[in-house]
């Protein structure tokens, strides 16, 4: 047993010292004195020998186990050094190197003209409001006395999502004012600016999806000099004082009358160029009286409310504040277009 021990001692510490990792260490731990290990199967062996050898042999095995414990103790703590030297090795930083210039980024013209528009709207008592994408047509047409069928539909009845329950991506914001007088009544003054979807040929102002602002007003005593004033205010705030507009009339199932806005073309000064089609105009928006059946969809006595509404494309209202020439390079993500705002 003498020598077994010996042999357990000797060949435990070799291998302890020659570890290199935490885990051999533990396994040799678990080889050695773990319930099943080595110096414990020897120690079963007590039992056989006589009454004068148990107690030598019982200080021997004591003696190997401490050896081996301290053994381990020692490598694991030169292991652990080792490790921590390799990782602050491979974490090591040169405090000397230059740092990597990170590149900030900004806010994109279009929502910079909306941010403008949002003050500006708020500063004459309006209210924000927001409505979802996909809409009811109940409430992108029929409340807006766009019947299914009525001639204005053709253009803009498409995007449908369900056939059945008649959802689409909304054509306009104009829902969210129904939804508005439906849940406030009035009086009321908001706007809400918002995606929106049409099946629109792309060219240099047009675009299946863009943004719209829709503004609504109704109070008694509303007339069209207040439609024409608030929206001359906000252009001019917009484009600054000695902006052009110009009101035409035109036709919308919501509103009677009708009207559309044009402001003098930025790029040629009314002279005529491919960004206005040659017509010295661009129109940004279309505007007109809330319609009475409009009013009695949701509610309002048109006998004593009257209104405006008004609705805008906020990539145009960009393209004229940054003389932007065509508005495909708003969506592009062009870095050399970007960065020059």
């Amino acid at each position: 047993m003498k020598e077994q021990l010996e042999a357990i001692r000797s060949a435990a510490l070799d291998s302890i010292a020659g570890t290199k990792a935490a885990a051999d260490l533990e396994a040799l731990r678990v080889k050695y004195l773990g319930k099943k290990g080595e110096l414990t199967a020897v120690l079963k062996q007590m039992g056989s020998l006589s009454a004068e050898l148990r107690p030598v042999m019982g200080q021997m095995a004591n003696d190997v186990r401490a050896a081996v414990e301290t053994a381990i103790e020692s490598q694991s703590a030169i292991l652990a050094q080792k490790a921590l030297e390799a990782k602050l090795e491979a974490e090591t930083v040169d405090v000397t190197i230059p740092g990597k210039h990170q590149e900030v980024g900004h806010k994109h013209p279009m929502y910079t003209v909306l941010d403008e528009i949002k003050e500006i709207f708020l500063n004459m008592g309006f209210e924000i409001m927001d409505g979802p994408e996909i809409e009811q047509a109940d409430y992108n047409f029929t409340k807006l006395n766009t019947p299914d069928d009525h001639p204005a539909r053709e253009w803009s009845d498409t995007f449908y999502l369900d056939e059945e329950s008649k959802t689409l991506l909304r054509t306009q914001t104009s829902p969210m004012q129904i939804r508005a007088m439906e849940t406030y009544g009035v009086p009321i003054r908001m706007i809400s600016p918002g995606r929106v979807y049409r099946k629109d040929e792309v060219d240099a102002t047009h675009s299946p999806m863009f943004h719209q602002i829709e503004g609504l007003v109704v109070d008694k005593g509303i007339t069209m000099a207040d439609l024409k004033g608030t929206l001359n205010a906000v252009i001019r705030e917009i484009y600054g004082p000695n902006t052009v507009t110009r009101f035409r009339p035109h036709h919308f199932p919501f509103t009677e009358p009708s009207c559309e806005v044009d402001i003098q073309c930025h790029k040629c000064g009314g002279v005529g160029c491919p960004t206005c089609k040659g017509e010295g105009w661009i129109e940004v928006l279309g505007a007109g009286m809330v319609h009475p059946k409009v009013l009695r969809n949701c509610g309002i006595d048109p006998e004593e409310y009257s209104g405006f509404a008004f609705g805008m494309g906020l990539e145009r209202l960009a393209m004229g504040q940054f003389k932007i020439s065509d508005l495909r390079l708003i969506f592009e993500n062009d870095i050399r277009f970007l960065s020059q705002f």
